[in-house]
């Protein structure tokens, strides 16, 4: 297990992009009518959040600093 229980670039980035994500499709889902093409936008950068923090930590964004 890391020593840095996630506060990385690579898991803050991550956890920010599926935020937006969420923040994104819930507001889709408020308005009247349902925004469905927006609701889907939100859906693919929560979908997004797992292979960009994949692809950060083999760059080196996710070890220690040391």
């Amino acid at each position: 297990m890391a020593n840095n229980h996630g506060n990385t670039p690579a898991a803050w980035t991550a956890v920010s992009v599926a935020m937006l994500g969420f923040l994104v499709g819930s507001i889709a889902l408020m308005l009247s009518p349902i925004n469905m093409t927006v609701f889907w936008v939100g859906i693919a950068l929560g979908a997004v959040a797992l292979p960009l923090f994949l692809v950060m930590a083999k760059l080196g964004f996710h070890g220690d600093p040391h």
